[in-house]
């Protein structure tokens, strides 16, 4: 991975509760953030007392390269958003110039808290399908933004082998958005449900609160039967 293909869009902690209907009892719970980027979740819930390991491939890079992409990536993403805001519901947010203090800010609030996440062993560098940890050794892994969002990238095997792996490691599983860039369903969705029932797990659709990309109303929820 070079630094300059990565695209590093954090969320906010409020960002992370709605998106995963998070309750109060979920958060009392260890997490696994998976593909977590520089979402300011980690630092927030850790400053609460929580307990969560971020993964993600970006973590290879240290705090100043990070910070300097972020920038960068900024001037590029906020114009995308203005010419395409026919694609978002501009509820949550009242504007694009809103929307990127939001970011910014839980950017910054990640940068603060990663040098010593790192230390601690709450920022790890890995991907899906290959986690580092043991077999069922979180209770609940959140995949924000990555999986079915890129279907076009990311083919049908990879995710398999990705929910697979999460369900492996997590007793259950929460996965967000389940549209694709282009606003449709994904179409790996039902083949991925269906193939994770047939192992034995529980799948279903659970709506959200959250809404900024238009149609992206729902969170796909895995448990052990």
């Amino acid at each position: 991975m070079e630094l300059k293909n990565i695209v590093p869009w954090g969320r906010s902690f409020a960002e992370y509760r709605e998106i995963f209907s998070l309750s109060d009892d979920d958060l009392n719970k260890t997490i696994l953030g998976c593909g977590d980027g520089p979402a300011a979740f980690n630092a927030e819930l850790t400053a609460r007392g929580g307990k969560i390991i971020s993964v993600d491939p970006t973590y290879q890079f240290d705090a100043d390269a990070l910070r300097g992409r972020i920038a960068t990536v900024y001037d590029e993403v906020i114009p995308q958003l203005r010419a395409n805001m026919d694609k978002y519901i501009w509820t949550s947010f009242s504007s694009v110039k809103e929307l990127g203090q939001v970011r910014m800010t839980a950017m910054a609030r990640f940068l603060a808290d990663y040098a010593a996440g790192k230390e601690a062993g709450r920022y790890v560098q890995a991907s899906l399908p290959d986690l580092p940890f043991a077999d069922q050794q979180f209770d609940l892994a959140l995949c924000s933004h990555y999986l079915f969002l890129y279907s076009k990238h990311v083919d049908l095997s990879q995710h398999l082998l990705a929910m697979n792996e999460l369900c492996r490691v997590a007793r259950e599983v929460r996965v967000y958005p389940l549209i694709a860039l282009d606003g449709t369903l994904s179409p790996h969705l039902k083949t991925v449900m269906a193939a994770l029932t047939d192992h034995g797990l529980t799948t279903s659709l659970v709506k959200v609160s959250y809404q900024f990309q238009k149609g992206a109303t729902e969170m796909l929820v895995v448990q052990a039967a």
